[in-house]
C-alpha cells in the first residue's frame, strides 16, 4: 500500500506525528455544481472551514463542499508533488471516480 494511503502503518509502536509538522493534499468536490478542487494546506480543518464559509474567492461560487480524498506528507515538496498530480489529467480521472 502507498505511504500516502495509509501513513500510520509506517510509525513505530507509541510513536506521535505532530500534525503541525505534516502536510495534507486534499480534494474537495462541490455538492452543488461539477465542481473538484484540489490543495494543499498543512492545516485541513481550518482550510475545509474556508472552503465552506466562502472566504476563499476561487471556491466560493461553488460552497458547500465534501472532502472526498486527502493524504498526509511529511514535506512540502512532497506533497507540492503529489498536489501537481491530482492536478493533472491521470489525477482529475482518479478523483472523478470518488463518490
Amino acid at each position: 500500500m502507498p505511504r500516502w494511503r495509509n501513513w500510520q502503518t509506517c510509525l513505530p509502536a507509541g510513536r506521535r506525528v505532530d500534525s503541525k509538522s505534516m502536510y495534507y493534499v486534499y480534494a474537495i468536490k462541490s455538492l452543488n455544481k461539477k465542481y473538484i478542487y484540489v490543495g494543499l494546506t498543512n492545516d485541513i480543518n481550518r482550510r475545509f472551514y474556508q472552503h465552506n464559509n466562502g472566504l476563499e474567492k476561487t471556491t466560493k461560487p461553488y460552497k458547500p463542499f465534501k472532502l472526498i480524498h486527502i493524504e498526509e506528507l511529511k514535506t512540502r515538496n512532497e506533497a507540492r508533488k503529489r498536489e501537481k498530480y491530482l492536478k493533472s489529467g491521470c489525477g482529475k480521472e482518479y478523483l472523478k471516480e470518488i463518490k
